[in-house]
């Protein structure tokens, strides 16, 4: 790889193209940019409302070569799994043994989002090519507020709900310190949602309440596709 020495904090008249400038004085090849997604939804709601259920159907109907799916936690559990020395799956999984140590998980992110708030997203966005994000589990403001600052034009707010009944009824109990925490209340109010997801049994098919959802991300890929193909035949025009 081509590389130069340059003064600490030079700016070069003219700096070649596909090269950035470091401090210390080391200029590097720039990588090439990630891409930038056509469209971001962002999902949130409370334990055992299903969002990462709507969040997977979505996956599906669009498929991975055009959407995928985001979990906040993913990175969080990763790290945290790493320090405590716990078993990574079983903490990403659906069992009893990731609430043994959610508490504690939970003050644990939060230290961390406190000194950075995007920290998590960050991490959970890296190497995300597809042209549809789903983030499935957002629960802070902090989180909403990350996606629309640096994807203004493409994020969406969706909240997925369900009745404490049916929660009840998919496994869910009250547990003090998760169900009164920020991690589960910091998304109640003072949201205005793009979209408001009710999943429950005599509520609308989800199929019918996901459809404009579906449309809106068809649209994006759709008009990302034709300007891709009107760049690959300018190109070849040349």
């Amino acid at each position: 790889m081509y590389y130069m020495l340059v003064s600490d904090r030079e700016e070069l008249p003219s700096k070649p193209k596909g090269y950035w400038v470091r401090s210390r004085g080391l200029m590097m090849e720039d990588p090439e940019p990630e891409p930038e997604p056509k469209l971001v939804l962002v999902f949130s709601g409370k334990r055992k409302s299903g969002k990462d259920y709507v969040a997977d159907l979505i996956h599906s109907r669009l498929g991975p070569d055009v959407c995928c799916v985001m979990r906040l936690s993913g990175p969080l559990k990763q790290q945290y799994a790493q320090e405590e020395g716990l078993d990574l799956d079983q903490l990403l999984g659906p069992g009893l043994y990731k609430e043994q140590f959610r508490a504690d998980m939970i003050l644990w992110g939060e230290t961390r989002r406190r000194h950075d708030p995007g920290y998590f997203c960050r991490l959970a966005t890296q190497g995300a090519r597809q042209p549809v994000w789903v983030v499935s589990d957002a629960r802070r403001l902090s989180d909403l507020r990350w996606f629309f600052s640096e994807f203004p034009r493409q994020t969406r707010s969706v909240r997925v709900q369900s009745s404490e009944n049916t929660r009840t009824q998919r496994g869910w109990s009250f547990t003090a310190g998760v169900d009164d925490a920020e991690s589960e209340c910091g998304l109640d109010s003072g949201v205005d949602f793009d979209w408001i997801i009710t999943n429950e049994a005599d509520a609308p098919s989800l199929e019918e309440q996901l459809q404009p959802i579906l449309k809106l991300a068809e649209e994006a890929t759709s008009a990302a596709s034709s300007s891709s193909r009107h760049i690959s035949t300018s190109l070849s025009d040349e």
